[in-house]
């Protein structure tokens, strides 16, 4: 998995690519924990190269919600498709956070 952030007018932009699985979830909740210690409360995560997520990567992205929650952050997903989205609407995270087609749509929505 490779994790790629940069800051995109009031949000962070984190775009997340291979495979979010047991073995690479922590690296990706370590790399955004590290960005909200550093005052980063609102980030659009780009997974248009995300071929694979497992509950693991699930249980990652809830924890950084609620690190976010209480901070009065926000996390939104950007290009979410495939197999992916699959398991993103299964596990009925399609309904809880905001999922928009582009990166653009996403900024769009911290005004």
């Amino acid at each position: 998995m490779d994790i790629q952030s940069c800051k995109e007018g009031m949000a962070t932009v984190v775009s997340v690519t291979g495979r979010m699985d047991a073995i690479t979830a922590p690296a990706f909740e370590k790399a955004l924990n590290e960005l909200i210690a550093a005052g980063e409360i609102r980030f659009v995560v780009e997974l248009a190269g995300l071929d694979y997520i497992s509950s693991a990567g699930l249980r990652s992205i809830l924890a950084i919600a609620k690190a976010l929650k209480v901070k009065g952050g926000l996390i939104c997903f950007a290009n979410v498709a495939g197999t992916v989205k699959e398991v993103f609407d299964i596990s009925g995270f399609g309904s809880i956070f905001q999922m928009h087609g582009s990166v653009a749509d996403s900024l769009a929505t911290f005004g």
